[in-house]
């Protein structure tokens, strides 16, 4: 899914755009991944994780993104930079597909400037636009306390925990927060 290019004022007074991804982000965001995954321990994925996808496998996702009626991938641009990212995704199976899941990243040097918000608002407007999506989804990582309060500015709510779900680098296991934002409308 494409999405119309959204531009906004950081709170530092900067310029940023929210705008689908497109090929020839390809190689920078395999970059912003390798940085922002190296910035924090709250990510899924290690820098060295990223280090193994291509520029032409990083082509064909944005490519399935933008062509799919069931997902879409935001990036948010300030000065030519990408300074973070954020998709949402359902399905179309019966039992499953008001269920839609989020995810969010931001490099740290964006954080505090509004651009979570903004990007939760895009990807909230998205989900209420279904009329299948009854609830958001998405999961953090224990002490996520920065991820946590966005969440719930947002309207979303813990639901469950993982336990151990998640080992870090160290071997150091966390748990896994699970939260639910219903779609009213």
């Amino acid at each position: 899914m494409i999405i119309k290019d959204i531009e906004f004022k950081l709170k530092d007074g900067r310029t940023a755009i929210l705008r689908s991804a497109n090929e020839k982000d390809a190689k920078a965001f395999i970059e912003y991944m390798k940085k922002s995954t190296g910035e924090t321990d709250f990510l899924l994925r290690t820098p060295e994780e990223c280090e193994t996808q291509t520029i032409e496998q990083e082509i064909d996702f944005i490519n399935n993104c933008n062509s799919s009626d069931a997902q879409a991938m935001i990036v948010c641009e300030v000065g030519g930079k990408l300074a973070g990212n954020c998709m949402v995704w359902w399905n179309n199976r019966v039992k499953t597909g008001h269920r839609a899941s989020v995810a969010i990243g931001l490099l740290s040097e964006f954080w505090n400037q509004g651009i979570g918000t903004r990007m939760f608002q895009e990807m909230i407007k998205i989900a209420e636009n279904n009329p299948k999506i009854l609830q958001m989804e998405l999961d953090f990582i224990e002490g996520n306390s920065r991820a946590r309060a966005l969440y719930e500015k947002m309207g979303f709510r813990i639901t469950g925990i993982n336990f151990n779900a998640i080992r870090q680098k160290d071997g150091t296991l966390c748990n896994e927060y699970s939260m639910i934002r219903e779609i009213n409308r």
